[in-house]
């Protein structure tokens, strides 16, 4: 066995690795960039690296340096983890050559699958269904509109070295393929080095199915099931879960062993991945066809640990040195159901926009890195497992996916992984900057989520107008507003302790009228009684001013709300939802209707940059007429290129950027008229 294990990544999945190694009395080394220097995974490796920049491009990237790094302190072998090097065969041989092992596939695996265009061509010979496309080289652009409109719209446009959503775009007509098919070859070559582009024909209503492959290297392969990551956004998965709610055993058999002849066909061994997209409108489940495999580990492999029972870094670590795999495929079981969240720095109610910045408050519900034992390091605490690998008061770098954390639960049934999910998500505090905690929490409690009914196209379907937080039942916001109206009286009580600030009109009883949204909802307490609009309320809660996050039982439900004081009440998020919560003693309540509104400023004659980037192009100069909906610039952040249009048709009256320029959220970049 290994004595040293060097990890050639950052963030979770260095701790992830970490972890298991040091449950098996394996020393760890981390390299770390200028961004994290401070990083939980530099504190958690025994030896740590610098290895430069922040840029991945000057670190991360940079093979030579990790190889040095892994001499320098006398590692024998190194993770890869996934992204950067993971699937590099120069990286593979390279580390070959001076005698450090791969913890990884051999390299003629590597590249024969990481390759998306040759895997096409070996999995057609080999005579796996493979998706209707083209898998040479293309030209340019009028080329790539020769083959769209050949193959029939829609089509996928692809980075051939992709992965991870990125270098993607579907096109639904020629339009968008001119539109589209640059930005996809920029992508390419910025993210993976490698700007070649293939097409193929987009499956309607597709469900994104994966089976996990675990190989040795004395010919052994298995398939630990599947797992459905179907939820995306941009080609981004959002929500992994195993099993798949569609996947039958006859199904999950006739797709273990076809992935698991494929893997043989090339020699693979250690734990990888066959992505197949099923047409969810065909009832038989028979219509799958290969997509693409990842020779590495994946970023939801904890929901393939946590119903099965196996440590799948433990096995790639076991296999790299040569042991061969001590289960058998009749020793693959399913217990229970998992699912996995990816929390993001994005802002789901500003559309998905990137968010950079510090965490000013990171408070997960459980902690991901405790040692308490094998169990519960694959299921987490009481199910709930975080994976995560940054840390109060640190920042989210623009240089690096977006993703703070994953969140992993574990039921006896799909329901019960999924109500788990709610209830942590709503004692997940994170403040400074945007995330998607409310918009996870919302796909939990989808009718559609819930009753297995998947496609890619879910989030795009169910949300076409874009975000504004989870559907909330009148009776939740009457018990919210019972919630809301305790604390006020906590808050009151507490005020006039310190210093008879409020005088007798606000002792007990306390009455407020307590408006969400547009239901106004008048609250009384009087002793350990408080009714709403009249109504008995069973209220069962503790609460301290200066609290942030409250549990509260309000006829039943539990609820789980983060507080945050506002100038006339208090902004109340559970349950997927943020709540503006006006609070006015009742006899002020009758005295706001007078109020004049403030109508906000009109601000739809300015192109705003809407988060922190570099302004890649600028499609329009002064004096131009521009119409709605026609880009004016493309402004990349966080490896993804977003595509700024006009509102309404005008005219370009000032320009305030140039392509190539840093620019700040809400920096103005031009002005119309």
């Amino acid at each position: 066995m290994f004595k040293k294990i060097l990890i050639a990544n950052r963030g979770e999945i260095a701790c992830r690795v970490i972890k298991t190694a040091r449950r098996m009395g394996i020393a760890t080394v981390a390299v770390y960039s200028d961004a994290d220097a401070r990083a939980p995974f530099v504190r958690m490796a025994d030896e740590a690296v610098h290895i430069g920049p922040s840029p991945a491009s000057e670190s991360y990237l940079i093979a030579d340096k990790i190889i040095a790094a892994a001499k320098q302190t006398g590692a024998d072998a190194v993770h890869p983890g996934y992204g950067f090097l993971s699937e590099r065969t120069s990286f593979a041989e390279a580390l070959a050559k001076e005698g450090i092992a791969f913890v990884g596939p051999p390299v003629n695996a590597i590249a024969a699958m990481g390759d998306k265009i040759e895997s096409k061509k070996l999995a057609k010979a080999a005579g796996v269904n493979v998706v209707p496309g083209f898998v040479g080289e293309i030209e340019d652009t009028e080329h790539a509109v020769r083959i769209s409109n050949e193959i029939g719209y829609p089509v996928m446009m692809k980075a051939s070295a992709g992965g991870g959503g990125k270098g993607m775009r579907l096109a639904y007509n020629e339009k968008d393929v001119r539109e589209g098919f640059e930005a996809t070859k920029r992508e390419g070559l910025n993210s993976f080095g490698d700007d070649r582009v293939f097409i193929e024909k987009f499956i309607l209503n597709p469900r994104h199915i994966e089976i996990q492959i675990l190989g040795d290297q004395h010919g052994n392969i298995l398939y630990l099931n599947e797992r459905e990551c179907s939820i995306q956004r941009r080609h981004q998965k959002v929500v992994e879960e195993a099993p798949s709610p569609f996947v039958t055993p006859k199904m999950r058999k006739a797709m273990g062993e076809q992935c698991v002849a494929l893997s043989r066909a090339v020699g693979y061994y250690s734990a990888g991945t066959v992505e197949l997209i099923v047409s969810g409108a065909d009832p038989t489940g028979e219509s799958f066809y290969f997509l693409e495999m990842n020779t590495r580990l994946q970023v939801e492999h904890p929901v393939t640990e946590a119903i099965t029972g196996i440590d799948l870094v433990e096995q790639m670590i076991r296999v790299a040195a040569g042991e061969k795999l001590s289960m058998t495929q009749d020793d693959i079981k399913i217990d229970g159901w998992a699912i996995e969240n990816r929390v993001y720095a994005e802002d789901p109610y500003r559309g998905f926009l990137p968010s950079t910045g510090r965490l000013v408050r990171y408070n997960p519900p459980v902690d991901g890195w405790t040692d308490d034992g094998a169990e519960n390091g694959r299921r987490g605490v009481d199910g709930i497992r975080v994976d995560d690998g940054v840390y109060e008061g640190g920042e989210v770098s623009m240089f690096y996916d977006p993703m703070i954390a994953k969140l992993i639960t574990w039921g006896q049934t799909r329901d019960e992984a999924a109500d788990k999910q709610i209830a942590a998500l709503d004692s997940f505090e994170i403040e400074g900057l945007g995330h998607n905690i409310d918009f996870v929490s919302a796909i939990m409690q989808h009718p559609r989520f819930r009753s297995g009914e998947l496609t890619t196209g879910f989030i795009a379907e169910e949300y076409p107008e874009g975000f504004h937080g989870a559907a909330t039942s009148d009776e939740t916001k009457a018990n919210i507003a019972a919630v809301a109206g305790f604390i006020a009286t906590a808050r009151a009580d507490r005020a006039r302790q310190v210093d008879g600030q409020l005088a007798d009109p606000l002792d007990a009883p306390a009455e407020w009228s307590v408006k969400i949204g547009d239901r106004r909802f008048e609250v009384s307490l009087v002793g350990e009684d408080i009714t709403v609009d009249g109504a008995p309320v069973d209220l069962v809660m503790e609460y301290t001013p200066g609290d942030r996050l409250v549990e509260a039982e309000v006829n039943g439900e539990v609820l789980g709300i983060k507080i945050e004081p506002t100038r006339n009440g208090l902004k109340m998020t559970t349950r997927g939802a943020i709540h503006l919560v006006e609070i006015l003693p009742s006899r002020l309540a009758r005295l706001t209707q007078h109020m004049i509104e403030k109508v906000p400023p009109d601000l739809s004659k300015f192109l705003i940059c809407p988060m922190p980037g570099l302004l890649v192009a600028l499609h329009v100069a002064e004096g131009d007429k521009v119409e709605a909906g026609q880009p004016l610039a493309v402004v990349e952040a966080m490896k993804m290129e977003n595509i700024l249009r006009a509102e309404k048709s005008a005219t370009v009256k000032k320009v305030n950027a140039a392509a190539g320029e840093s620019l700040a959220v809400d920096a103005v970049i031009l002005e119309l008229e």
